[in-house]
């Protein structure tokens, strides 16, 4: 099979989908691997490291696009992107469709199969999303930080506090890989942590696990009741593959001090919050009713080389089988692989995004024939 690495080309994304070493053992396996050029160097991988591994290297976006059987990405195909991709090619990257009614029908008309990174499920677990979760909870203690200086409009409050003062407070809403994470970092730095969560035996799992933490049902009565004391808020929501439900609304936000930060890591979803929008690297903030809101879509491109190796960690073993076997095959070696397929032949395959886009669900098993 012909593995393509495009250059990821969205504002400040320096990730790259696959690491020379990689694309050794592809060739080793028989197949070809065509790389951008430059396509590592945001992460510290140059061009004669995929040489030297065997790669291709490639001057052209679109050449990449159109000799790959097998298109493996970090991000979502950008609009310039989705006319390069074709019927019976392969696409395997985050995609986040439930959030982009325009990028699924693009995909759509292209008639590639889009297999998500992020519904990948094994055990309820999601291994392909995990590591960029657990980079993306730590990340938005280090900015939630950050901007709570008054220097760039924040509070003025230090989340560790100092003797005879008493720390700052954070509310994590959601206990799952990116809340603990996120946790765990502001627990790190002393400051008065909280965690809202509906799964009580997860509750039960945190509590065990991260005594410096205070755990609470998460409901609309709870949140409205802890705001008006909270320094920097943390949206860790996840629905697997669907809109992320807004827990935030604006007049709830409006009980917030003026100068708290909040990080809404679900923004790749959709959000959690009503005022949210999507920023970049760039540009990662924006004020509304006084907060600061970060909410940067692709956090863990900040850091860009922990970032692609923790990726390509979970994700190599995937993409070796589907080169080695071709979709079906692949499926039947690894079933989880099913629940990453989003789209097939112009049709919506997963569940979540075709209830949160109004489009029509087609079951994946019948298109494939498994």
């Amino acid at each position: 099979m012909i593995i393509g690495v495009p250059k990821e080309i969205k504002s400040q994304e320096a990730r790259v989908s696959l690491l020379p070493s990689g694309a050794y053992q592809l060739i080793k396996h028989g197949h070809t691997v065509l790389v951008e050029r430059n396509a590592g160097l945001g992460s510290g991988y140059n061009n004669e490291d995929y040489e030297g591994a065997g790669a291709k290297l490639i001057d052209k976006h679109e050449e990449v696009f159109a000799r790959a059987d097998l298109i493996v990405k970090v991000k979502e195909p950008l609009p310039s992107e989705i006319p390069l991709l074709r019927k019976g090619q392969l696409l395997f990257t985050y995609l986040h469709l439930a959030a982009s009614r325009e990028l699924t029908e693009g995909l759509l008309k292209s008639g590639c199969t889009g297999i998500a990174y992020e519904t990948v499920e094994v055990n309820r677990r999601l291994p392909l999303l995990e590591p960029m979760s657990e980079i993306a909870g730590r990340m938005s203690i280090i900015m939630g930080g950050y901007y709570l200086a008054k220097f760039v409009g924040g509070s003025g409050v230090l989340l560790g506090g100092v003797p005879g003062v008493l720390p700052g407070k954070v509310v994590v809403i959601g206990g799952g890989s990116s809340g603990v994470n996120a946790a765990r970092m502001a627990t790190g730095l002393g400051a008065d942590v909280t965690i809202l969560e509906v799964d009580l035996e997860r509750m039960r799992f945190l509590d065990i696990t991260m005594h410096s933490a205070h755990t609470l049902f998460s409901n609309e009565a709870h949140l409205i009741e802890l705001l008006p004391t909270v320094d920097l808020l943390i949206g860790a929501v996840l629905v697997p593959g669907a809109k992320a439900p807004k827990l935030i609304t604006r007049q709830m936000l409006k009980r917030m001090r003026p100068g708290s930060v909040l990080v809404d890591i679900a923004i790749d979803q959709g959000g959690c919050v009503e005022t949210s929008r999507p920023t970049t690297h760039n540009d990662p903030v924006f004020v509304e009713e006084g907060i600061t809101h970060y909410c940067v879509a692709n956090m863990p491109g900040a850091y860009a080389r922990t970032a692609t190796q923790a990726l390509t960690n979970v994700t190599y073993p995937y993409l070796e089988n589907l080169a080695d076997r071709g979709l079906t095959d692949a499926i039947g070696r690894q079933p989880a692989l099913l629940s990453g397929v989003n789209c097939h032949d112009g049709k919506v395959t997963y569940r979540a995004v075709a209830d949160a886009l109004g489009m029509e669900f087609h079951d994946p098993k019948a298109l494939l024939g498994l």
